[in-house]
């Protein structure tokens, strides 16, 4: 029973990672990568995709679901672009007072937060920490696609939420944007000299993080 057991495991574990480094897997085509049969390799999505780990789309496949993008952005917590950020963020919130946010591209045509360095309002954004958004509703997601202004930042007035202003820069690593810098901040609390004044602030703060990872080609980088 324990092998049984263990075996189970395993199976699972491969599946779920074939579906990860993949682009939207149908069964068959996911069944067939890790050598299952069918039947069995059904059994273990629905497992999978009961517990958020995977989701199937409406066309049949299967993609990394919510819990795992999650975890995925908790165990960057500690890696080195978070970590790097860390400085440039804290002093974002100083001298704005708003909450400031990590983001790198995610799946599905989305951007995913993995870091924030909570304002110090005492009205400020919920901690999107693990969630992602469509990169064509939000200022990061702009970013993270090479659609940033001569200005060097981003401004999107509701975009993914209709009382929310987001102001983005890009952080590039050698002639790519790997990431990107934002405030996100309640919109009855900021104005046109709000954003023409954090605005260079996020612009500084991201070439920083970007000096730290190498950037050399800061006027032609390309999106990832």
């Amino acid at each position: 029973m324990a092998e049984s057991s263990t075996r189970t495991v395993e199976r699972a574990l491969d599946l779920l990672a074939v579906i990860c480094d993949g682009d939207g897997l149908t069964l068959s085509e996911s069944s067939r990568a890790v050598d299952l049969s069918p039947s069995t390799a059904l059994r273990l999505l629905r497992t999978l995709e009961t517990r958020g780990f995977v989701r199937r789309g409406d066309d049949g496949s299967y993609r990394p679901g919510s819990r795992i993008i999650q975890l995925g952005a908790q165990s960057l917590s500690g890696e080195s672009l978070v970590t790097l950020s860390r400085r440039a963020m804290e002093d974002l919130v100083a001298e704005t007072g708003e909450s400031a946010y990590l983001s790198t591209p995610g799946h599905d045509h989305c951007s995913l937060y993995i870091a924030i360095v909570e304002g110090t309002h005492s009205v400020r954004h919920a901690n999107w920490v693990g969630r992602t958004v469509p990169l064509e509703r939000s200022a990061a997601g702009q970013v993270l696609t090479g659609h940033t202004p001569p200005a060097g930042y981003v401004v999107v007035e509701r975009g993914v939420e209709a009382d929310v202003t987001a102001i983005a820069a890009p952080i590039r690593s050698e002639h790519r944007v790997v990431a990107a810098l934002s405030l996100v901040i309640p919109s009855y609390r900021v104005n046109p000299a709000d954003v023409a004044r954090y605005g260079p602030l996020l612009v500084r703060a991201a070439d920083t993080v970007s000096a730290g990872l190498g950037k050399t080609v800061p006027a032609a980088a390309e999106p990832v």
